[in-house]
């Protein structure tokens, strides 16, 4: 029962943020930058959060995950621009279809392990980069335009939705079975668990959302081309959830949000934004080597406040 309190308190005061933002920019108060600043964020947050439960709270070391944002953005935007289906139903079969792609890329692959298995996904990205790029289809290297229909909206429920399942699935027994594979996978297979099941699931359900990602990313831009997808975009993705910290749901969207308003304001200065970015970065691994929030979520400090305002139970025995 207190959990539920807790949730709807945290979903009231998501909806309230959602509110005064959209009402900020329906009333003009927030210019076209500013919207675009906030959808962008949004994306990196889904992209983090779904990264965030393979490496994070399964521990399979995954580079690929722009492979799957890729799938996302070409898959939607074939079915708004060329079919032309809603855009809530091309978001659907993007996502969808980018989680078939992890589970034909997850089956085989997440039988290896540490860098092979970062090689073999990394390979995966690359592959389909190179069959949107050699699609006439899709445009080839000249990308292919598209109308512009990601709104505030639609990137705020997609974000909300994302961090609401995978948090649910981490404190779900499907959950503490991918903690258990984390942790130690040859001692969850002798408990009887089956590390390979549970490593594909949470593969393809990172994929789901990274295929939604890229719905919404493609249809923010008016052109995607195929190398906005290159290795690089793994990588970025990567820092996201390693600079929040392994394991840290609430750390991946701090460091999601933090990195993209850094790179955005940093986009005046193109000479030097990624010397500043880098630097930023390597100064943040220095001072805090485990991430920003190391293992523990935003909400534990807040426990931790409860508990020494409580006193300990030693404390409130009565004196002999």
């Amino acid at each position: 029962m207190k959990k539920s309190k807790v949730f709807w308190m945290y979903f009231v005061a998501a909806i309230i943020v959602y509110a005064v933002i959209q009402g900020m920019i329906a009333g003009g108060q927030l210019d076209q930058y500013y919207s675009n600043l906030f959808i962008l964020m949004s994306i990196n947050v889904v992209l983090a959060v779904s990264l965030h439960l393979v490496i994070g709270i399964t521990g399979q070391f995954s580079i690929g995950h722009a492979g799957f944002l890729a799938v996302g953005a070409y898959v939607s935007a074939i079915c708004t621009m060329k079919f032309e289906l809603p855009f809530f139903a091309a978001l659907l079969v993007g996502a969808i279809v980018a989680s078939v792609a992890g589970l034909i890329i997850g089956i085989p692959s997440l039988r290896l392990k540490g860098d092979y298995l970062a090689i073999a996904t990394l390979g995966f990205a690359e592959i389909i980069r190179i069959i949107f790029l050699n699609m006439d289809y899709v445009g080839g290297a000249a990308g292919m335009p598209i109308n512009q229909l990601t709104t505030w909206t639609y990137a705020f429920f997609s974000l909300l939705l994302t961090v609401v399942v995978i948090a649910n699935f981490t404190k779900s027994r499907h959950g503490r079975a991918c903690i258990a594979v984390r942790e130690d996978e040859i001692a969850a297979d002798a408990m009887g668990i089956n590390t390979t099941y549970y490593k594909v699931v949470a593969f393809a359900l990172g994929s789901f959302f990274a295929g939604l990602a890229g719905g919404l990313f493609s249809h923010q831009f008016f052109l995607i081309q195929p190398t906005q997808f290159g290795f690089l975009k793994s990588f970025d993705i990567l820092i996201y959830v390693v600079l929040g910290g392994l394991g840290s749901l609430s750390g991946a969207i701090i460091a999601a949000v933090l990195l993209t308003l850094v790179s955005m304001y940093l986009t005046e200065f193109p000479e030097t934004r990624m010397i500043i970015y880098s630097l930023v970065l390597i100064i943040v691994m220095l001072y805090r080597p485990s991430g920003l929030m190391g293992t523990k979520e935003i909400t534990d400090y807040f426990k931790f406040g409860k508990r020494s305002k409580g006193g300990n139970l030693d404390d409130q025995k009565p004196s002999s």
